[in-house]
């Protein structure tokens, strides 16, 4: 109990005690004797209960920042107790959920309608037995952020900011004002005419539902041990993961797909290299990045490269006579170099050429937004592994992808 609680109880029962020997005419020594005491308790009292007061403000606005986040962390680590086996043994034979794995499953239903058993995106982290680091408030809004859901996404590495959602759509403002400040040119004159704070939205929508269905035999169910705990998680990651980076780049932004970044209409600068690659051509990129102050500096950029551009890039020495490789100019300057064949298409023509994409995050500001809604949702097929006796899952996971500037995006072309 607080201490001023308890000074202020204390108060109340002095003045009802006082309260009743003044109302006597007859007084004894003693109960005279008695109000003095309690009279001067009370004047004490008065000057602790302040005292009371100020320090347990105090105390208060010390624990305001604990008191905030505590419910985010005690979620997030409920998530790390998450089980999937318990799921799978659910929907095959029905056993009862408990401990954390309940309470998570019952939560997420009261928040919104699952056809079979919730997964939080959380739940798919890679872990070292049952043990995993604690989450991360996102920057945004109090929701958890997946980043490192998969740590090795090539999303994640380019700077792409996950957003869970509970429901509806979201719109994110950023700012795409031209203000500008101008010099008055005499000492009456004007400093320029006002120009208002301009905001462009960015909305996410879940609008688009990926699938990925897994196959669990007896013997495996069987075993319920932590095996199957890893096989179904790592599965599923590896799954969603390979397919979110797809997307997220090269979504046609029809037939279910989201639009990605390099397919969708989102007003990026697009450059025609059309020549071998080299650090020249991203060199020019980041200048543009420069001069359009989205970059301080080559730091600031991330570059995304297939792996011919790399072998290209690794095989050319820089000038006649040089002593220095393309790729590594290009690893020394840039903030980071990411290569991948998931995320970019194929070369193609002749000579084979393919394209790069170049990011950067400008006032803390990621470049591409991923939102994914609420939990993965996790449904039972018992009849196309009924004469077997095995398990077939399907998880469904809705998500769409946005960028918040184009300034911040640059996109090369004909890279052979």
């Amino acid at each position: 109990m607080l201490e001023s609680v308890k000074i202020s109880r204390r108060q109340s029962e002095i003045r009802q005690a006082l309260a009743g020997l003044a109302g006597k005419t007859d007084a004894t020594a003693d109960e005279i004797r008695n109000m003095e005491t309690l009279d001067g308790e009370y004047r004490a009292n008065e000057t602790r209960y302040r005292a009371a007061l100020i320090s347990e403000d105090t105390e208060r606005r010390e624990a305001k920042d604990d008191l905030e986040t505590r419910g985010d962390r005690e979620w997030s680590d409920l998530v790390s107790r998450f089980e999937i086996r318990q799921v799978a043994l659910y929907l095959d034979e029905g056993r009862a959920l408990n401990g954390p794995t309940n309470e998570i499953v019952s939560e997420l239903r009261n928040r919104g309608g699952y056809r079979g058993v919730p997964v939080p995106w959380g739940a798919l982290e890679q872990r070292a037995g049952e043990t995993v680091a604690g989450g991360v408030p996102n920057p945004v809004r109090l929701a958890p952020i997946i980043d490192r859901l998969f740590a090795e996404s090539v999303a994640a590495r380019v700077g792409a900011q996950f957003i869970n959602v509970d429901s509806g759509e979201v719109d994110y403002p950023v700012s795409t004002s031209s203000v500008a400040a101008a010099w008055a040119a005499t000492e009456t004159g004007a400093v320029g005419s006002p120009a208002a704070y301009a905001t462009t939205q960015k909305p996410l929508k879940p609008t688009n539902t990926l699938g990925v269905q897994m196959k669990i035999t007896r013997q495996t169910l069987k075993q319920a041990g932590d095996a199957i705990e890893q096989a179904v998680r790592r599965d599923m990651s590896g799954a969603i993961g390979q397919a979110l980076d797809k997307a997220v780049f090269l979504g046609a932004g029809a037939s279910g797909e989201p639009a990605g970044v390099l397919v969708g209409s989102y007003g990026i600068t697009s450059t025609s290299i059309a020549a071998t690659a080299s650090w020249a051509a991203f060199r020019s990129a980041v200048v543009r990045f420069m001069t359009a102050n989205a970059a301080a500096g080559p730091g600031d950029v991330v570059a995304l490269i297939r792996p011919e551009v790399w072998d290209t890039l690794d095989a050319a020495l820089i000038g006649t006579g040089g002593y220095k490789f393309e790729y590594d100019k290009l690893r020394e300057n840039l903030g980071s170099v990411v290569i991948s064949s998931n995320a970019l298409a194929a070369p193609t023509g002749a000579p084979a050429a393919t394209k790069a994409l170049l990011t950067t995050r400008a006032s803390g500001v990621a470049p591409i937004f991923v939102g994914t809604w609420g939990a993965i949702d996790v449904i039972r097929d018992p009849y196309s592994d009924a004469a077997s006796g095995g398990l077939r899952l399907t998880a469904l996971a809705t998500m769409d992808v946005t960028i918040s500037r184009p300034s911040q995006l640059q996109i090369l072309t004909g890279i052979q």
